[in-house]
């Protein structure tokens, strides 16, 4: 490590799964090291080393629940927490002029409108997945709600998440609704069906269903589906490690690092057509 390493604040809940990952996935990456990890109030982890914590031996880290401090002298945040606590980090990153990746989902928007905020003076990075697949995914997904017109062809969303997951449909379901959204520029949110139970009706022309399922350790399956009434094209992505979170992320904050305060999405990092 160099005095010129980006310094990066890990806010997932380092000691989690995801944090974990992340801290592991900092220390292996030429040019950025673990600058402070954040747990939340009453954790078990406080006061442990990061390294330690994630099998990477001592690295004088220990993990604190003070993000102001953390982040004074930060060069970025990497933050898959709740919507709530992204906010609030929104508005810190903001104070200390530094980058922020955002990778919670969950997000309303309210939520987002204060993320929006925040830019004006952070640089700020949000997507409801941070891998390349999934980014391209959404693209094509795009592309191909244009292509199929509503009156013929039906869209559904199905995704899969490990049963410890709290939130559904998830920000990648979502993501790609959107994107199915755009292609047809149509509103999501007058569009979207998320539940369906009991007797429902034949289904709404134009509408973009959403299917959940929860179970074991899925760490994420998404496919999205468009069905006519003679044939029928799948779209899908599945995650196999969660390190491509943070490889995600990573790339993300690299990209930001020298950009003007402002809010951009993965889109945006990889180039892809937004």
């Amino acid at each position: 490590m160099t005095d010129t390493d980006m310094k990066m604040v890990v806010v997932a809940g380092a000691a989690g799964r995801m944090g974990q990952t992340l801290l592991k996935a900092i220390h292996a990456t030429p040019g950025m090291k673990i600058h402070a990890a954040i747990e939340r109030e009453g954790s078990s982890a406080i006061g442990k080393d990061a390294g330690e914590i994630c099998g990477i031996g001592d690295i004088g880290v220990p993990i604190s629940t003070d993000p102001l401090a953390a982040f004074v002298h930060a060069d970025a945040v990497i933050d898959f927490t709740s919507p709530a606590s992204t906010v609030e980090f929104a508005g810190l990153a903001a104070q200390a002029r530094i980058v922020h990746i955002i990778g919670t989902t969950g997000c309303s928007a309210d939520d987002v409108e204060k993320i929006k905020a925040a830019s004006r003076h952070a640089r700020i990075v949000m997507s409801g997945n941070m891998s390349l697949g999934v980014n391209l995914l959404g693209v094509l997904v795009r592309q191909a709600a244009a292509a199929l017109e509503a009156a013929n062809w039906d869209i559904e969303v199905l995704e899969m998440h490990h049963n410890k997951k709290v939130d559904a449909p998830s920000g990648t379901a979502l993501l790609l609704g959107a994107e199915a959204a755009k292609g047809r520029a149509i509103d999501l949110l007058t569009h979207a069906v998320k539940v369906r139970d009991g007797h429902t009706g034949a289904r709404e022309p134009g509408s973009i269903g959403f299917a959940t399922l929860r179970g074991g350790g899925v760490i994420g399956d998404h496919s999205v589906v468009y069905a006519s009434d003679e044939e029928m094209i799948t779209l899908s992505h599945r995650a196999m490690d969660r390190s491509l979170f943070a490889k995600g992320a990573l790339t993300a904050a690299r990209w930001a690092f020298d950009k003007k305060p402002g809010f951009y999405t993965m889109l945006d990092v990889l180039g892809l057509e937004n």
